[in-house]
């Protein structure tokens, strides 16, 4: 055997390798983003919401909420703080949920964050369908469509995932929490996506930003969940593919939706968020 052969067969032996490598690394890469910024929004979400409601301020939620605190109104506000304090806590809890370091050293805490976190999620989707249809609160009928079907997905995975997770087909019930993850993250991934598209065209387009309608918004309301999905599952396909290829074009595709996601939570954290925390 030659020189040559035998450094052509090293470098085959290493693609394999490397290609798995570099799908970890896109995939622990946008996980560590994904949770920065949620971290930021809780912040967010702490700082305002919780601080007005702690001095009694519940009309300060009026300023960025359409259909906010209403004086007299016992099932929305009931509703709207649910869903509030119910995201502050999966936003938090989620992460927890996936961290494999966790997991093993922790089982009892995961457990039980876990119970509590489906059960929150299950609760905040069924108040959100509360407030988008018996309330109407601003956006399109599509769009509205979009928040629906995001909650009836979250109650869904949220059954795959206790169904799995008792029949102790743990690989399947670690597929459903990530996909419940996503999930419960997408008024989340909607803002920061709708932050990345006026980043790119430099202002608002495709909609009109003091009515909150337009086709940008109800594209963007289904991807907020449909796209993160459809990553993850080219994920798993790419984890048990034989293919260096796939693989390496997948950790390509995860490295490029990393860097669209890092600007949207930058623009949606100087313009959204921040300004409110601090104050």
């Amino acid at each position: 055997m030659n020189t040559a052969t035998v450094g052509h067969a090293g470098a085959a032996n290493a693609l394999p390798h490397f290609s798995s490598r570099a799908l970890n690394a896109a995939a622990k890469s946008w996980f560590v983003v994904a949770v920065s910024g949620q971290m930021i929004f809780l912040s967010y979400i702490i700082a305002y919401y919780l601080r007005s409601a702690v001095q009694g301020d519940f009309g300060a939620w009026n300023k960025l909420l359409v259909s906010g605190h209403i004086a007299g109104d016992a099932a929305n506000n009931a509703a709207i703080i649910s869903h509030i304090f119910i995201a502050a806590f999966v936003t938090l809890a989620g992460p927890l949920q996936l961290i494999p370091a966790i997991r093993a050293r922790f089982p009892t805490f995961h457990r039980w964050t876990g119970r509590l976190y489906l059960v929150t999620a299950v609760v905040a989707s069924i108040a959100g369908l509360f407030l988008v249809w018996a309330r109407q609160p601003s956006g399109s009928f599509l769009q509205h469509v979009a928040i629906s079907v995001n909650a009836l997905l979250i109650i869904g995975a949220a059954w795959f995932v206790v169904r799995h997770a008792m029949a102790r087909q743990l690989a399947t019930h670690r597929r459903w929490a990530l996909r419940l993850f996503l999930l419960v993250s997408g008024s989340w991934f909607f803002r920061v996506g709708l932050m990345f598209w006026i980043a790119i065209n430099g202002g608002p387009v495709g909609f009109d930003p003091k009515t909150f309608l337009g086709p940008a918004l109800e594209v963007i309301s289904f991807l907020q969940f449909l796209l993160p999905l459809a990553v993850l599952e080219l994920y798993f396909r790419a984890k048990a593919s034989p293919s260096p290829a796939f693989r390496m074009s997948t950790a390509g595709t995860l490295f490029l939706m990393t860097a669209a996601m890092g600007l949207g939570i930058l623009v949606a954290s100087k313009g959204m968020w921040l300004p409110y925390i601090g104050r």
